[in-house]
């Protein structure tokens, strides 16, 4: 390893260099990292935190669904519900500390995360 070349170096040439699939499991991989992150946080009782990590991940599936091409179809239509329906969760995630509804949101997120994941590698 390059002891000049930064962490975010390596993550920034990830970015640079990921196909438009790969681009979208890392933000469903982003929107998994605090969502754990505001888990811990529930669990610990620092409300700054969790709500901090909370609005990490709504700021990625605003991102994803901002960037929806409702065009395309039904598949486009049906991430827009998703969407919006996470973001729901994550209202209710923050304002009732619900760490049973955080773990129901993350099994969703890693399912549609894991089928991504598929798409971008037979696409590659």
């Amino acid at each position: 390893m390059n002891p000049y070349a930064s962490p975010n170096a390596y993550q920034e040439s990830a970015v640079l260099t990921a196909s438009p699939g790969q681009l979208v499991v890392m933000l469903y991989d982003g929107i998994l990292k605090f969502l754990r992150q505001a888990d811990l946080a529930i669990g610990e009782d620092r409300i700054e935190a969790t709500n901090e990590r909370l609005a990490r991940a709504e700021a990625i599936i605003t991102e994803l669904h901002a960037t929806l091409d409702l065009s395309q179809g039904k598949i486009a239509e049906n991430l827009e519900g998703i969407y919006v329906f996470w973001k729901r969760m994550l209202w209710e995630i923050r304002r009732d500390r619900d760490r049973e509804k955080l773990a129901r949101l993350l099994v969703m997120v890693r399912e549609l995360r894991d089928a991504w994941a598929v798409i971008a590698t037979q696409a590659a």
